[in-house]
């Protein structure tokens, strides 16, 4: 166990949300300054006290790069501490530096919160050795070793904290960004999906009566020419906001009352649409998802339905549930009954995210039949 967590430290890469040097440091670094030379100036107990002074002001300015460059501000840091300790030791002084200088904790924190596993290993190693160091020449007893072990601990205790803390929000940002675009893939389907088999069925209809009248042909292909230019608009609109970084234009999303235009633009079958009478307060996503689950079901029925004459779209509220039927006269398509696809799959998604049921398969009286019931009262 040790072992795998020694591995696995040692092959953290670098924190990626390090940020710029900003003017809070400067001002930092400056009052550190201030405060070393007034310190270095006004006692008079300190061993060394220019060159304790002199390093002290020296080592502040250190701290802008400890963000981008935290190892090797470790190393500056604690291996100035430790030639402090060796010239402590050999020379019989006691207490070479100034109490400013414990602004060096501050190189282990960043060490830990921005640098990659191996360098936060070798850091602390330097670290150690600059502790051992200047403890044995500065021993008082063991309430001041355990006290500044655990000062240093505390300091790399904090940045891990705050990785620990980074990291996680990042993960659930990440994770939230990949479900809003499984959700965005899901809607770019259902649309594709609904508008590219409204063209097939206008083009093999098209087909049909072109030799016998040609002008409405015609007509035919102007519909799928209005059909084609939507699918492109909406699918770059889609696609656009897949990108990263990509403005999105929000655009309201269609709703149960938008089932009648939906219905129009069936080509054939004919479609019929029974809808209840009150939908005001339905829930923006349960009102978008009845529109996607009816869109998918009927473009499912364009496809597959073979010799269908109408579909029918019934929508039902009551007992604080909404029950959506879609139902065609068609003849069962084998492949239709084996192979349910990403539509399917994409339909049992939203409702089970709304905490619904779904159930679609061939009717007992013939045809194929899709079935959802969603709450009108989704938990939050």
């Amino acid at each position: 166990m040790v072992t795998n967590a020694l591995s696995s430290l040692w092959a953290e890469p670098r924190a990626t949300d390090a940020p710029e040097r900003v003017s809070r440091d400067w001002v930092l670094v400056g009052v550190l300054m201030v405060t070393a030379l007034l310190e270095g100036v006004l006692r008079d107990d300190v061993a060394w006290r220019p060159l304790a002074t002199i390093v002290a002001v020296g080592l502040a300015p250190v701290l802008l790069w400890r963000r981008t460059h935290p190892l090797a501000c470790v190393v500056v840091a604690f291996g100035t501490a430790t030639a402090l300790g060796l010239a402590n030791l050999l020379g019989g002084a006691q207490s070479v530096g100034l109490n400013t200088m414990t602004y060096i904790l501050v190189f282990v924190y960043a060490l830990v919160r921005w640098d990659s596993g191996r360098e936060i290993v070798i850091g602390l190693a330097v670290v150690a050795v600059a502790a051992v160091f200047g403890m044995v020449a500065d021993y008082t007893g063991p309430t001041e070793l355990f006290g500044g072990l655990a000062v240093l601990a505390t300091a790399a205790a904090g940045g891990a904290a705050f990785r620990y803390r980074a990291e996680s929000w990042r993960r659930a940002v990440d994770q939230i960004r990949s479900q809003e675009r499984v959700g965005l893939a899901r809607e770019l389907h259902d649309m594709v999906a609904h508008h590219v088999s409204a063209i097939a069925v206008q083009a093999q209809a098209g087909r049909a009566i072109a030799g016998q009248r040609p002008e409405a042909a015609l007509k035919t292909l102007a519909v799928i020419e209005g059909e084609a230019s939507r699918t492109l608009a909406e699918m770059r609109a889609m696609v656009r906001v897949l990108r990263d970084g990509a403005p999105a234009a929000y655009a309201p999303q269609p709703g149960i009352a938008d089932l009648v235009s939906l219905a129009r633009r069936a080509p054939v079958p004919a479609v019929d649409v029974e809808l209840p009478g009150d939908l005001d307060d339905l829930p923006p996503q349960v009102d978008a998802a009845v529109y996607r689950l009816a869109q998918e079901a009927l473009t499912n029925a364009l496809r597959h339905a073979r010799n269908a004459s109408r579909v029918m779209i019934r929508v039902v509220a009551g007992a604080g549930m909404l029950r959506l039927r879609v139902t065609d006269d068609g003849q069962i398509d084998p492949v239709r009954s084996v192979n349910h696809g990403f539509g399917l799959l994409g339909m049992t998604e939203r409702v089970q995210l709304l905490g619904g049921t779904l159930r679609a398969g061939p009717a007992p009286e013939g045809g194929w039949t899709v079935d959802a019931e969603l709450p009108t009262k989704v938990r939050r």
